[in-house]
């Protein structure tokens, strides 16, 4: 009994190490693991070097609905929903696999994370709290997330019916730092 006990926490502080890695916030570390509070600030000052952040975790379903956000969130759903469907796996180990993937995919397209590790876990919360789901696309066919409910019928998603701002700020904040550059 107290050998599987010693087992189940070290499983518990390697999973703590691998999520403060990941960028976890301390809410999703205690709902995660069954450390204390006390233990998994100390894992997450010696991983980081820092004391986490303080503050409310996301809780609004809004943010997964503007278009660079519904993106990610729907590809990170795609990687989710095969790993718990088709690979066997099951809550922290799909989102974890998942996110890993997502990671992967991202960074070869050279493209900037938009999803941290805890919205992800919080994205699958209000897929299961059935604030969330997936609709799919009528031009392209990709299951994208949506509020629970809203009719999908004739649901178009933001990468072919892209807003006409989008990344237009990012793009016009780079040109001027090299604008900048040259200057100096």
């Amino acid at each position: 009994m107290k050998n599987k006990s010693i087992i189940q926490e070290a499983e518990d502080i390697q999973r703590a190490v691998e999520m403060v890695r990941l960028g976890a916030r301390m809410q999703m570390l205690e709902a995660e693991t069954r450390l204390s509070r006390e233990r998994l600030l100390k894992i997450y000052k010696e991983v980081r070097g820092v004391s986490p952040p303080k503050g409310m975790l996301p809780f609004s379903t809004d943010w997964f609905m503007t278009w660079q956000p519904n993106v990610h969130s729907s590809l990170f759903m795609g990687f989710y929903r095969f790993f718990s469907e088709r690979a066997g796996l099951a809550g922290l180990d799909s989102i974890l696999k998942a996110y890993h993937l997502y990671l992967d995919h991202i960074e070869s397209d050279a493209v900037e994370p938009v999803l941290s590790l805890t919205r992800a876990w919080t994205l699958v919360r209000f897929f299961d709290a059935d604030l969330l789901q997936t609709t799919p696309c009528t031009c392209c066919g990709g299951h994208y997330v949506t509020h629970a409910y809203d009719p999908g019928q004739n649901f178009v998603c933001g990468l072919c019916n892209m807003p006409s701002r989008a990344g237009k700020t990012k793009r016009a904040a780079a040109a001027k730092r090299g604008r900048k550059a040259v200057a100096a």
